[in-house]
């Protein structure tokens, strides 16, 4: 695809978040979903599994961004599954194990649902102790199923870093940044960084952010003095920063995308909270983000297409784990439209994995959060933090942020978080779970040992 017209293509997807709602309106709400249910509580093996992470995404932020986007009586493309739970996400104190921590963050949530084994916050798939533990990832490839992990984040960023990476802190991002993580340091005989780890695992995609931690330079071992890209390049990954270079990337080799230095782009900009609130306001298209970064859709799309067609004549599929980050950073930003907009892009992901599972109905889908996070709906009238949009309805909705001032950050919840499944093992989300359940049900959806 030549550039002008990847770009014509980029912003006028932009334009269509914005415009156009992600799912059907009221007629929807009275629909009989027994059938659904009932194909869904069906058990037996996927030949593919799709895992859909919302990061930061509670039940607060779905809401506040299905009013905004679709209005109170409309359905997102995350709401349309067939089965749904909740899941408590507490961690574990790294100094007694044996008790909770009620307040999660992104790196031991992961690890729960990547490993089955409750840690400690900033850990990432090791246990309290710092033992490494196989993720559901690991497994599948060393089974034979191809597999994938696509963020808005950095690649190293907790949640896509605990598919294929151990290290005793999340912030050992790249070679350069082992102060933490001596046990893990090449140069000490461990494994090395995150991006070392991830490209040493070989998914047969990355896609994301996190561009500055691969272009470090590897300090040990076999690939001393070459840059972590350059050892991805070794071990067979083509490297493409832009969207016109994914789209143009053919699937025979493993791609790594790094589309951003950091965390990509956001989708939406608008007002900022203040103690006295807002003017009600629309949400607009970032126009500071680059035709250059594919849109979270735009990557779901490729990886959906390359595991596809890399698995059409083989008899197992592929994992593939897909995360809408930035709604969780934009909540500790205070940020609404910031937040809403990640959030529709996520649910614009979601649908074209849902379109992909109609045509493949052995594909488990799993849509979840890794925790909850602080903004909330309240009264117009409400002290604190503040912001005010109109909505799909043409109505007001006010947004409070509480846990912190608002030139700080705002914090997680404790609260449990909802999931949600369609295809086989997808009743295993029913009732209320533990987040390290989602990895035993999607080990035995892939019947992996």
């Amino acid at each position: 695809m030549n550039a002008p017209r990847s770009k014509k293509i980029a912003a006028l997807a932009a334009a269509a978040i914005v415009a156009v709602p992600s799912a059907a309106l009221a007629g929807d709400a009275h629909q009989d979903n027994t059938w659904a249910a009932k194909q869904a509580i069906k058990g037996g093996q996927a030949r593919n599994v799709i895992l859909l992470i919302g990061d930061g995404m509670g039940d607060s932020e779905i809401t506040i961004a299905r009013n905004y986007q679709v209005g109170a009586n409309g359905r997102l493309a995350m709401d349309k599954l067939p089965l749904t739970g909740a899941y408590t996400t507490y961690a574990v104190q790294k100094a007694d194990p044996s008790k909770p921590d009620y307040v999660t963050d992104s790196a031991a949530s992961g690890s729960g649902w990547a490993t089955g084994h409750k840690t400690y916050n900033g850990a990432i798939s090791v246990t309290p102790d710092g033992k490494p533990k196989p993720t559901i990832l690991e497994l599948a490839k060393a089974s034979g199923y191809k597999t994938g992990n696509v963020t808005t984040a950095e690649l190293q960023d907790a949640t896509p870093a605990v598919l294929g990476s151990h290290v005793i802190n999340r912030d050992c991002k790249g070679p350069d940044a082992m102060a933490t993580c001596a046990v893990n340091d090449k140069v000490n005989g461990g494994a090395g960084s995150i991006a070392e780890q991830l490209v040493q695992t070989k998914p047969d995609l990355l896609l994301g952010g996190g561009k500055q931690y691969f272009d470090q330079t590897v300090k040990a071992g076999q690939y001393k003095g070459l840059t972590v890209a350059q050892q991805a390049q070794a071990n067979g990954y083509q490297i493409v920063t832009d969207a016109a270079g994914l789209a143009a990337a053919k699937g025979d080799k493993p791609i790594l995308g790094a589309f951003a230095k950091n965390n990509m782009d956001l989708e939406w900009v608008g007002p900022t909270p203040t103690r006295t609130g807002t003017a009600p306001a629309k949400c607009a298209v970032n126009t500071a983000r680059t035709a250059s970064q594919p849109h979270l859709v735009d990557m779901a799309t490729k990886a959906l297409d390359v595991l596809d067609k890399q698995t059409r004549h083989s008899k197992k599929g592929f994992f593939l784990q897909i995360e809408g980050a930035s709604i969780d950073k934009q909540d500790h930003a205070a940020n609404p439209c910031g937040q809403i907009g990640e959030t529709v892009g996520f649910d614009a992901a979601i649908k074209k994995v849902l379109d992909y599972q109609k045509r493949n109905p052995d594909t488990l889908v799993v849509v979840t959060a890794d925790h909850g996070h602080t903004s909330q709906i309240v009264e117009a009238a409400t002290l604190g933090y503040t912001a005010t949009l109109i909505t799909h309805d043409d109505a007001t909705m006010t947004i409070s942020y509480a846990t912190a001032e608002i030139t700080g950050s705002q914090q997680h919840t404790g609260t449990e978080v909802r999931i949600a499944a369609g295809g086989p093992q997808a009743a295993n989300v029913l009732g209320v779970t533990n987040q390290t359940d989602l990895f035993f049900t999607m080990k035995r959806a892939l019947g992996l040992r």
